[in-house]
């Protein structure tokens, strides 16, 4: 059969508005550009380009499949998702193999370009301001057992060292309920520092959200208050402390801003500069992240803190007046009306991100091994989430002007369908005065107030 006979589908709609925005701001082209060096002229098995990589991550985070083997799957059955990759019916759809060993060779910095390409699209949008920065993390569960565990001194498996100690305690034959109830008795048995899980290095115990102790790691956020985009991701060990994981994620922030500061002077020099040009003037976090150390960090670098403080009792000042003053200066902001609003913010926008990603994204439980391939998934995800921030505002006026119009026809045929009267006049009069005050409001044309 020949491909001009095969008949055409509908496209979807959620995702041909997504690519008329990536076309629009020439996607395809820019990341071909930051990927070029991966490919090598026509030899081997031909791969698959930079664009339809990662629109497949992109259809994992919009569809939430948490695995590229779903992903390949949903590729392979949807007629809409491959029109959004650009697959026709006779093309065969990337592999999860394929997809995989794409993600593998692409490197971090690679996938934070691509995070960053769309930080600079909400720049050019308006939608990054940069002053008012919310802070907060989350665990995700590991691809890794428990039981896997493996001491780091000498490769020891867990229950080979349970029966050592039962045999050093007298127990020759142990059963697993005795080694069960010995293993319940001691102290401090899940140490990040004595055991690892040989399959994810990266992967530390925790307690997670629920009070479960699993393998985990640490994602933390980076929000603009402003509009709830995202500006920075990182992933940390989940066994480090919110006080310690701060700065890192900060300074990634910092950076994010600072290039969208130098993207707006070189694009448009003569324009009134929308990202602020004074950079993370303001930190926004919960009490886990309350410390005199933090909170001196963050004055030193002309950052203002609005981070609530835990019952922490009667402290001792001796020898850090400095500390002191900005644990009290911190204390006084807390306590007013705009902290009060900046934390309503933090967590509605804050939250309502980790949700996204996490939740319905499909990432609460990777897939994937080693810090640096989640990592790669979490940074086309939160590239993802700020892509919506875009077709929110791209399409919410056309969604008004659709409603206003649609409220302009009811309105004037209710008035032509009545008996002809001053009355109804009076209210065509009042119709014309109306719209063409929400013309003035939301710049829209209406084409029936210049007719009447």
């Amino acid at each position: 059969m020949v491909s001009s006979e095969v008949v055409g589908t509908p496209a979807h709609a959620f995702y041909d508005r997504l690519n008329q925005i990536l076309d629009q701001h020439h996607f395809d082209r820019n990341v071909e550009q930051l990927c070029r060096r991966y490919y090598k002229g026509r030899m081997g098995r031909p791969s698959i380009t930079p664009g339809v990589y990662f629109r497949s991550l992109l259809l994992g985070y919009f569809e939430g499949i948490d695995s590229e083997r779903g992903i390949a799957w949903r590729l392979g059955d949807s007629l809409s998702m491959r029109k959004f990759i650009g697959y026709a019916l006779t093309e065969e759809t990337p592999d999860h193999s394929t997809i995989s060993r794409t993600r593998r060779l692409y490197s971090v910095e690679t996938h934070k370009a691509v995070f960053r390409w769309v930080l600079q699209i909400l720049g050019e949008e308006g939608l990054v301001e940069g002053k008012t920065v919310s802070i907060d993390a989350t665990t995700l569960e590991a691809n890794a057992a428990l039981r896997s565990l493996v001491r780091r001194d000498n490769g020891q498996k867990y229950d080979e060292y349970l029966k050592d100690l039962a045999q050093a305690a007298g127990i020759e034959n142990p059963t697993r309920e005795q080694l069960a109830r010995l293993d319940r008795k001691r102290q401090n048995k899940g140490s990040n520092k004595e055991w690892k899980n040989p399959y994810d290095p990266d992967a530390r115990i925790a307690k997670m959200k629920d009070g479960s102790t699993h393998l985990a790691h640490k994602a933390e956020h980076a929000v603009d208050l402003s509009s709830g985009a995202l500006l920075a991701v990182t992933l940390q060990g989940a066994d480090q402390g919110d006080t310690t994981t701060i700065h890192q994620t900060l300074a990634a922030a910092g950076e994010a801003v600072v290039e969208l500061m130098e993207h707006e002077a070189e694009t448009a020099p003569a324009e009134e500069p929308k990202v602020h040009l004074g950079g993370i003037e303001e930190a926004v976090a919960d009490k886990g992240y309350h410390s005199g150390a933090v909170l001196q960090d963050l004055h030193e670098i002309g950052c203002r803190s609005y981070i609530p403080e835990p019952e922490r009792g009667p402290r001792k000042w001796a020898g850090k007046a400095a500390e002191q003053q900005q644990v009290y200066a911190n204390r006084r902001r807390i306590r007013g009306a705009r902290s009060k609003r900046l934390q309503r913010k933090r967590s509605e926008l804050t939250e309502r991100s980790m949700a996204h990603l996490y939740e319905t994204g499909g990432m609460r439980r990777v897939h994937l091994k080693g810090r640096e391939n989640i990592l790669k998934r979490l940074l086309v995800h939160a590239g993802g989430f700020n892509l919506a921030l875009i077709m929110r505002k791209s399409y919410k006026r056309e969604c008004q002007e659709t409603f206003f119009s649609v409220r302009l026809r009811r309105r004037m045929l209710s008035c032509i369908q009545s008996p002809a009267s001053p009355s109804n006049a009076h209210a065509l009069r009042l119709i014309v005065l109306d719209l063409s005050q929400q013309q003035r409001d939301f710049g829209f044309r209406f084409p029936a107030v210049s007719c009447l």
